[in-house]
């Protein structure tokens, strides 16, 4: 007979665990997208952010712009000279570091009517990655006959190997 639901849980959970990143994607302003008179304040408010993240800007195309800029220029709705703006519609912004984080848009009037967000990224929650080099460690027990291990994510990227298995393993959970 073939492996109860639990064990069947638990090999999944082994297989797909190890590749599933802590990572998340936020879609700034949710189904709002990025557009004046949204009040990206409190849409933050409810968000935890971490190093590894990524922000997603939704807008359409010439209606608005995405720029990084420093706090005053936030304050003061200003654009930096010396800037570019993301002008996609779909801008992913990937929260490399630590810190306070502050964008806004440089569409005239449109910062100034709230299409301003300001984050604070948190360390990455990930475990740190095992030391590189012979282990003194006990030797581990061999994988099961069977065993297929996860791929490695290689991509980047809203549809790489590693955010299609944590799709795959958040709907796989959901009707548990």
């Amino acid at each position: 007979m073939g492996l109860s639901r639990l064990s069947m849980l638990v090999v999944i959970a082994t297989i797909f665990l190890p590749s599933i990143a802590i990572a998340t994607e936020f879609i700034v302003g949710d189904d709002q997208g990025w557009r004046p008179g949204f009040d990206y304040n409190s849409w933050a408010a409810s968000k935890v952010f971490h190093v590894g993240d990524t922000l997603e800007f939704k807008y359409g195309v010439g209606e608005h712009n995405v720029y990084k800029v420093d706090g005053s220029s936030f304050q003061s709705c200003t654009v930096p000279t010396n800037s570019t703006p993301m002008t996609s519609g779909d801008d992913h912004i990937l929260l490399a570091t630590e810190g306070k984080k502050w964008y806004i848009c440089g569409v005239a009037g449109h910062c100034s009517a709230g299409q301003k967000l300001v984050i604070t990224v948190l360390p990455n929650l990930s475990p740190a990655p095992a030391p590189a080099g012979p282990s003194l460690s006990a030797p581990s027990a061999p994988a099961p006959v069977g065993f297929v291990p996860a791929p490695a994510p290689i991509e980047q990227g809203p549809w790489s190997t590693k955010n299609k298995n944590k799709r795959a393993f958040k709907r796989f959970f959901q009707h548990y």
